[in-house]
């Protein structure tokens, strides 16, 4: 696995991406990461939940679950970069949702929640450009109440040999690039989440051949 970038460095490049990051992930994921986003929400949040959107960006997904949890829900979007989360805002505010989100930023591998708060736990594309990305996947477990759902999307390795050379040859171009990699790399954070206790409840590969992406819930035991 590519040893990811610095939180400094990586907060650097979201402040220069922000504004384009919507439509610059859209193309470089052949409209795929929307798909991952629909799936994830789908299969985790329900009216009345309260969910962090963990690495919220501009809020794609955030906006997928603040119409799904209702009047009674909350959600809270997380990020590292204050200049995402803005956008984020003003997304949740243009649909009127905006009374059902608080924004915080901070490192997703040190979440300043207390153990067992949330109902379900989000993760869209923000665990690949992590330092430690299974550090970060076992915080999204900790904030998890007993019963709760981690709803996660990421980038992975194609399986087939071929497409694997070509894809991390792919990458290795993108990564001389800060702002078209955005810090993104293939990554593994199930095997963390199940030695910890997590319960795999969905598992599926979409995304484009070179650029796959892993989506998956968990349930974190009772």
């Amino acid at each position: 696995m590519r040893e990811g970038l610095q939180t400094d460095k990586l907060k650097s490049i979201y402040h220069r991406v922000a504004k384009r990051y919507d439509l610059e992930h859209t193309i470089l994921t052949a409209l795929s990461d929307q798909r991952g986003r629909e799936l994830v929400v789908a299969n985790t949040v329900k009216e009345g939940n309260n969910v962090l959107d963990c690495g919220s960006g501009t809020g794609s997904t955030a906006l997928l679950a603040a119409r799904k949890i209702g009047t009674q829900g909350k959600i809270t979007l997380f990020d590292l970069s204050a200049d995402m989360l803005e956008l984020a805002k003003a997304k949740l505010q243009d649909e009127g949702l905006g009374e059902r989100a608080t924004f915080q930023t901070g490192d997703m591998t040190q979440l300043p929640f207390e153990s067992n708060t949330f109902d379900v736990v989000l993760s869209t594309y923000s665990l690949c450009p992590l330092y430690d990305p299974a550090k970060g996947a076992l915080e999204l477990l900790r904030v998890t109440k007993p019963g709760g759902k981690i709803g996660a999307a990421h980038s992975i390795d194609p399986t087939n040999p071929v497409t694997k050379l070509i894809g991390n040859w792919i990458e290795s171009v993108a990564w001389r690039i800060p702002s078209l990699s955005m810090g993104c790399r293939a990554v593994t954070v199930l095997p963390a989440l199940q030695q910890a206790g997590g319960k795999v409840v969905m598992n599926k590969i979409i995304g484009v051949p070179f650029w796959p992406f892993v989506v998956f819930v968990i349930e974190k035991r009772s």
